[in-house]
């Protein structure tokens, strides 16, 4: 069955770093667009980054550019978030998604993983 799950959550002060990691499987990882979500508090899920399929285009969030870096490596259908420079509004559940649209699309999440930043 599919799988995503995250790790490298935590607590963290400001100005920190922490790197995500979300290994996946039961599908064919390096044919999907993968993108990390968060959810603070109240709020609504938020698109952070996200990455095509091959790897070559990134896309990013006003609020982390400069700051969040996205990869993936297809060999170990596993995608990454770099995280510097961490602020208090950072603080949320970071999720993984893998999207593939066409005839038929399919759109599959991790459970989330915490990230908390404060002194």
């Amino acid at each position: 069955q599919v799988q995503l799950v995250e790790s490298g959550g935590g607590l963290v002060q400001p100005g920190g770093s922490l790197r995500l990691s979300c290994a996946t499987s039961g599908f064919t990882f390096s044919i999907y667009r993968m993108n990390w979500y968060r959810q603070a508090p109240e709020k609504g899920r938020e698109l952070v980054a996200g990455i095509s399929s091959g790897g070559l285009i990134t896309n990013y969030a006003d609020s982390v550019k400069g700051r969040f870096t996205i990869s993936r490596n297809n060999s170990k259908n596993t995608v990454y978030l770099q995280m510097s420079n961490l602020k208090p509004e950072d603080t949320a559940v970071y999720y993984c998604n893998a999207v593939r649209l066409g005839a038929t699309s399919y759109n599959y999440w991790g459970h989330g993983t915490q990230v908390i930043v404060s002194s």
